[in-house]
C-alpha cells in the first residue's frame, strides 16, 4: 500500500502546473489530489482525538483558526508563549500519530519540489471558516530551519500572501485551491505568509471550511 501510494503523488506533479512564489518557493497545483479521500479520512480521525479549539496568543488575542496538531510534536500558544510540546495541553495526552497518508503526501511534495530530505515531525491542522484568517508572520519556532515547510489546502479556496524578510515588505497574493501543495524552503524559508479572510462559500466535499495541513521539522 505505501508504494502504491507514494507511486500516485510522484507522477502527479508531471502533468500539474507549478508556479514559482519565490527563490525556492513552489506552488504544486493539485499536487494532493491524488491522496485526498485516505488524508481527509485519516486528518478526522486525528481530530476525534486531539480536537479543534481557538487558541490564544500570548498577548491575549483569540485565533480565528481553530487548530490542533498531528505527529510527534504540536505547536501551541498561550500566555506562556510559541512552542512545540509533546503533548495536547488540554487532554494531556500524545499528540496523535502521523499516519502513513500524510507523511507520504509530504515527503513527496517536498522531494518534488527539491527538498529531496525532508521528514516531518509535526503536522499543524488549522481549519479556516468564512471570515478566519491568518496575518502575516514568519514560522520561526522550530530548531531547523534547513528544513522546508509544506502546506496543503483542502476545501474552500483561499487568497495566500506570500511576502518579504520583514512583515511591511510587500507581499504577493495567490489562489490555493482544494488540493494545491506550497512548499518553502532555503533563502525563502522565513519569508512572511499568511491568509486573507477566507470569502463565503460551500464546498462539495469539505462545506464552509478550509482545512490547511502544515507539515514542519520542528525538533
Amino acid at each position: 500500500m505505501k508504494q502504491q501510494l507514494t507511486l500516485g503523488l510522484t507522477n502527479l506533479p508531471e502533468r500539474a502546473p507549478r508556479i514559482s512564489l519565490d527563490v525556492q518557493a513552489t506552488l504544486l497545483t493539485g499536487f494532493a489530489l491524488a491522496l485526498q479521500e485516505q488524508v481527509l479520512h485519516d486528518v478526522d480521525a486525528a481530530i476525534s482525538k486531539a480536537p479543534l479549539r481557538h487558541m490564544v496568543t500570548p498577548g491575549g488575542k483569540r485565533m480565528s483558526v481553530s487548530m490542533t496538531n498531528i505527529g510527534p510534536l504540536g505547536w501551541v500558544t498561550d500566555a506562556r508563549g510559541y512552542r512545540y510540546q509533546s503533548t495536547d495541553p488540554v487532554s494531556g495526552s500524545a499528540w496523535p500519530s502521523l499516519p502513513e497518508s500524510l507523511m507520504n503526501l509530504a515527503v513527496t511534495a517536498a522531494a518534488a519540489a527539491g527538498f529531496d530530505a525532508f521528514r516531518p515531525d509535526a503536522c499543524l491542522v488549522n481549519q479556516y471558516v468564512p471570515g478566519a484568517r491568518m496575518t502575516l508572520h514568519q514560522d520561526k519556532n522550530e530548531r531547523d530551519f534547513t528544513s522546508p515547510i509544506v502546506s496543503v489546502s483542502f476545501g474552500l479556496p483561499a487568497t495566500f500572501l506570500f511576502g518579504g524578510d520583514e512583515r511591511s515588505d510587500r507581499a504577493n497574493r495567490f489562489s490555493l485551491e482544494h488540493g494545491d501543495v506550497v512548499v518553502w524552503g532555503g533563502p525563502s524559508r522565513l519569508k512572511f505568509h499568511g491568509v486573507l479572510p477566507l470569502k463565503e462559500g460551500t464546498h462539495p466535499l469539505l462545506g464552509r471550511r478550509r482545512i490547511n495541513l502544515t507539515f514542519r521539522k520542528a525538533a
